[in-house]
C-alpha cells in the first residue's frame, strides 16, 4: 500500500469460490484481488453462511456488534490475501445451501430481514465502529442485498461530527430488487424517513434495490451498454425514470473474468491443453465431450454448447423452438442447466428423443463446464436481457464462438460477421426469436466449413484480454472521483489523490 492507497470495502452476498448462485459472485471473487493488485488496500465483508464455514471452520473473532435488528458477532477469515470479514448470526450460519432460497425453491421468509441486518451491520464496519481501527474511504455495494446500505450511511450526512465514506452501488441484474410490502418495512424497525418517494417507496412497496440507485455517490452497471439499457421502459424494471434522473452519477465498467482458470493453455479440466498456435488440439476436446455425453462422434458436426440458468431471460425457450426445427441438421447440443422445471423437462424430453445429438446434464459441474467450453463450436447465448455475461468471455479464450444476442454486455463484446468481417468474433441477432435463432445457426452451419474464415474468427476471440485489470484501473479512477465529490471526506485524503 502507498499514501495514494484508497481503503475499499467490498460488500456482497456471495464470494467465489465459497459461495455462488451466479456472476455476481465471480466479480467479487476476482475484483477484489484485481484492485489489490493496482494498490488499493481492499477487505470484503459478506455473511458468515453455513456453506461458506465449511471453507473458514475457524474463523478469527474480531468483535460481537449490537445492532437494531439484533447482535452479530463479527469474524474474519482470508481469501488468497485478501482480508475477508463475516457477519456472523443464526439467521445466516443456521441455513443449509442456497443463500437466498430453501430446498423447495423458494426465497427465505425472513430474506428482508436477514439482508437489513447484513446492511447495518456493514454501516457499522463502514463508521469505524467495530474494533477494527480500519475505516473505509469507499463501500462499493452489490446488487439489492446490500442495496440499503447507502441508504442508511446517507442519514450520517445529517449527524453532527460523522465523516461518511463514500459510496459505489453496482447493479449486476436490475430485474431482482428486493421489494417487501410497506408493512414488512415498518415491521423491520427500519428508518420512516428513508421510505419517501426519492428513498426506497416504490409502488407502494419498499425497495432494497431503490436504496441503492436513490442514494450511492456513484452507480454503476456490469457493462456500459446496459447502463444505458436499464434507463429506458423496456430494461428499466421501473426504475428507468430514477436511472434517468441520477444519469450523471451512472455508468457501466465491463467485467473481467479469471484469466488463470479460465485458460485452455492450462485447464486441468479439459482433456487437452491449446493455444491459438495449437488450436487443432481443440479437435480432441469436442472428441472428449462427445464420448463423455454420449453423442455421436463425429468431428464435422457442429457441436453448439449452452451453460445456463434455465430462465427466460436466457432465451432458453427460444433455443428449445430452434432445437425442434434443426433435428435434421448435422448438429448436437451440449448443455449444461439449472432452473425453471418446465423449461428442464421440455429439455430432458428432446435429450431422450435425440440421444445422439442431444444432451442436457441438470445442475451445475464445474469440471463439464469448462469441457463444454473447449469441445463445442459454437455457444449459444441468445438472451432477452444480459447485464454483462461471462460466458461469451469464457467462450472467446477457448476458441468457441459466441451466437448472442445485442443486448448488454453481449453486444459490448461480440462482433458479429456481417458487421466487421476483420474483427469479427462471433454472431450476434437483433433480438431473442427462434426464428432468427434458426436462420443464423443455418448460416453457421454453412459457415462452419470454411476453415479458413472460422480460424480467422477464432483467432479474433481468442486475442482479447479479458483480465480484470482494464476493469480494476477503471473502478480505481471512479473511486477517486467519488471520494473527492464527498464534502464531508478528510482533508488529508483529498491531499493524497492530488
Amino acid at each position: 500500500m502507498n499514501d495514494n492507497s484508497l481503503k475499499v470495502l467490498f460488500a456482497c452476498s456471495e464470494l467465489t469460490p465459497w459461495v455462488k448462485t451466479g456472476g455476481l459472485a465471480d466479480v467479487c471473487g476476482s475484483l477484489p484481488q484485481a484492485l489489490a493488485d493496482v494498490g488499493e488496500d481492499v477487505r470484503i465483508v459478506l455473511p458468515g453462511y453455513q456453506s461458506l464455514l465449511q471453507h473458514i471452520p475457524a474463523p478469527t473473532f474480531i468483535c460481537i456488534v449490537a445492532l437494531p435488528l439484533g447482535n452479530i458477532t463479527l469474524c474474519r477469515g482470508n481469501l488468497n490475501g485478501i482480508q475477508v470479514l463475516l457477519v456472523m448470526h443464526e439467521s445466516f450460519t443456521n441455513r443449509p445451501g442456497n443463500p437466498y432460497m430453501s430446498d423447495s425453491d423458494r426465497p427465505w421468509a425472513d430474506n428482508a430481514f436477514r439482508f437489513a441486518l447484513f446492511s447495518q451491520a456493514v454501516g457499522e464496519i463502514a463508521q469505524n465502529r467495530t474494533n477494527q481501527d480500519w475505516q473505509p474511504d469507499i463501500v462499493h455495494c452489490h446488487d439489492w442485498q446490500t442495496g440499503l446500505v447507502p441508504a442508511l450511511l446517507s442519514q450520517s450526512d445529517s449527524t453532527p461530527n460523522t465523516s461518511r465514506p463514500a459510496t459505489v452501488f453496482t447493479i449486476h441484474n436490475l430485474a431482482y430488487q428486493g421489494n417487501i410490502m410497506i408493512d414488512a418495512y415498518n415491521k423491520l424497525g427500519l428508518p420512516s424517513e428513508l421510505l419517501v418517494q426519492d428513498g426506497l417507496e416504490f409502488w407502494n412497496q419498499a425497495s432494497f434495490i431503490k436504496g441503492g440507485i436513490a442514494f450511492a455517490d456513484k452507480i454503476t452497471t456490469v457493462s456500459p451498454t446496459y447502463a444505458d439499457e436499464i434507463t429506458s421502459k423496456e430494461f428499466g424494471c421501473g426504475m428507468e425514470g430514477l436511472l434517468q434522473h441520477r444519469r450523471d452519477r451512472l455508468s457501466g465498467i465491463l467485467n473481467g473474468i479469471d484469466t488463470n482458470i479460465w485458460d485452455p493453455e492450462t485447464d486441468p479440466h479439459i482433456n487437452t491443453n491449446y493455444t491459438f498456435e495449437s488450436i487443432d488440439n481443440k479437435i480432441n476436446n469436442k472428441k472428449d465431450l462427445q464420448t463423455q455425453l454420449k453423442l455421436r462422434e463425429d468431428p464435422d458436426a457442429l457441436v453448439l454448447g449452452v451453460i445456463s440458468r434455465l430462465a427466460v431471460q436466457k432465451g432458453i425457450d427460444v433455443i428449445i423452438d430452434a432445437m425442434k426445427q434443426l433435428k435434421k441438421e448435422n448438429i448436437q447440443f451440449a448443455m449444461l442447466a439449472a432452473g425453471d422445471s418446465e423449461l428442464q423437462q421440455q429439455l430432458q424430453t428432446l435429450a431422450k428423443a435425440n440421444p445422439e445429438n442431444v444432451s442436457v446434464a441438470i445442475g451445475y459441474d464445474e469440471s463439464l463446464a469448462h469441457r463444454i467450453e473447449a469441445g463445442a463450436d459454437v455457444f449459444l447465448m441468445p438472451s432477452r436481457y444480459e447485464p454483462c455475461g461471462l460466458n461469451q468471455m469464457y467462450s472467446h479464450r477457448y476458441g468457441t464462438l459466441p451466437l448472442v444476442t445485442s443486448v448488454g454486455g453481449l453486444a459490448d463484446t461480440v462482433i458479429d460477421i456481417g458487421d466487421d468481417p476483420a474483427k469479427a468474433n462471433g454472431f450476434v441477432i437483433p433480438s431473442a426469436n427462434s426464428t432468427l435463432l434458426h436462420d443464423e445457426i443455418m448460416k453457421v452451419i454453412e459457415l462452419f466449413k470454411d476453415k479458413t474464415t472460422w480460424r480467422r474468427l477464432q483467432h479474433n476471440a481468442m486475442q482479447i484480454d479479458y483480465s480484470w485489470t482494464a476493469s480494476a484501473d477503471q473502478y480505481k479512477k471512479l473511486y477517486r472521483q467519488t471520494v473527492q465529490g464527498l464534502p464531508k471526506q478528510k482533508i488529508q485524503l483529498q491531499k493524497n489523490l492530488q
